[in-house]
């Protein structure tokens, strides 16, 4: 079928929405009608080159809800009209990584970058003149309508409004899980967010459900510290410099048990500076994405050795996508998780720069791409 999308044919240049065409759903695929696409800071790193992608161009967009309008033989367990959320990464069940329990690692997920399609190794979209279109991690939320394989479809409670289950498809369930799964906050401990945008904000309520006795939220926009605070967060700063004297004073000098870095970018030079508001024997967990070409870490490998800190890598909170979404929205719907005020604006597929202008400059929580019938 033709629709269109948000594309990128080269580093550095704008989003531009141009007509596409998706193919039918074939074994093991589905077909989704669109409804909301969360705006990501993932996407954003497409424009830069900090994540390649196989080719040009790109199809961005990996945060999304919709409602499935047709199923490829082999689909037993969603159905036309079924409300879905798309993860973002495929969790298939069945191989090494999922046996082990890490179905946030599926190996299926070896192929997010390529952009062919799971099931048959073909490039299922392209654009008007038939050049195949890589879809950002085998999605393209950015486009009103997506066939996907079925591991990375996941069916949610049809009263959840799309522009909030969206926000389960990545930014949400990746801070939260980082908090509560990679971090392993216990009640009582004291909690450092380093980045309050809708990874940091999800990985601030995972804090806060935890049980985190004081939670320090730093970022350098005024406006998403007012937000931490409406959130839960008991102390916050524009910089780490200053919070290093505000979290030594509040904890006499024992420092955040463990830090959550939900930054928009990871540098190396900074990893160093999260592990100094870390305590001894603390987790320092790096939940933000850096550039692929960025391999010069500073730390002080002494006192990581000496002070025995931990330093944590995580990908989608550590957890179980097909669990762990549905379950956040069950939260949601009980009113302990707050997805309503992290949307901040919405916007139409056509003002997409517009929405990443406003995330790049501090005045999104999160940004969220809603289609409407004149979309279709």
């Amino acid at each position: 079928m033709k629709t269109k999308g948000a594309i990128i044919r080269e580093f550095n240049q704008p989003w531009s929405i141009e007509e596409i065409e998706i193919g039918d759903p074939v074994k093991d695929e589905v077909k989704i009608q669109m409804e909301a696409s969360g705006m990501c800071h993932s996407d954003h790193h497409l424009v830069t080159g900090d994540i390649p992608m196989f080719g040009f161009p790109v199809l961005g967009g990996h945060e999304g809800a919709g409602i499935v309008t047709e199923v490829g033989p082999g689909v037993e367990n969603i159905k036309p009209g079924d409300h879905v959320v798309l993860s973002f990464i495929p969790s298939c069940g069945e191989c090494p990584s999922c046996q082990a329990g890490l179905r946030n690692l599926c190996d299926l997920g070896a192929g997010l970058l390529a952009g062919v399609a799971v099931s048959d190794g073909t490039h299922r979209i392209h654009t008007a003149s038939g050049d195949p279109v890589f879809p950002m991690t085998l999605l393209g939320t950015f486009s009103p309508y997506m066939v996907v394989h079925k591991s990375s479809v996941v069916k949610i409670d049809e009263s959840i409004p799309f522009e909030v289950a969206c926000l389960v498809g990545c930014g949400v369930t990746t801070g939260y899980g980082s908090a509560v799964r990679s971090g392993d906050i216990r009640p009582g401990e004291d909690v450092a967010i380093v980045g309050i945008g809708g990874v940091g904000m999800g990985a601030l309520q995972g804090a806060v459900n935890a049980g985190a006795r004081n939670i320090f939220a730093i970022d350098p926009i005024e406006w998403k510290r007012d937000q931490a605070l409406k959130f839960g967060a008991t102390h916050v700063y524009p910089d780490i410099e200053s919070a290093m004297g505000g979290i030594a004073e509040v904890t006499h000098g024992g420092m955040a048990r463990k830090t959550i870095v939900t930054v928009g970018e990871l540098k190396g030079k900074d990893v160093d500076s999260y592990l100094s508001i870390t305590s001894k024997g603390g987790t320092c967990v790096l939940t933000a994405v850096g550039s692929m070409s960025d391999t010069n870490v500073t730390l002080n490998l002494s006192m990581l050795t000496l002070l025995q800190k931990n330093l944590q890598g995580t990908i989608f909170g550590g957890g179980n996508p097909h669990h762990d979404i549905p379950l956040l929205l069950s939260m949601y719907k009980a009113g302990r998780l707050n997805l309503d005020d992290m949307v901040t604006r919405q916007y139409k597929l056509e003002q997409i720069n517009d929405g990443y202008k406003d995330m790049l400059e501090g005045r999104n929580i999160r940004g969220v791409i809603r289609y409407t019938d004149a979309d279709r």
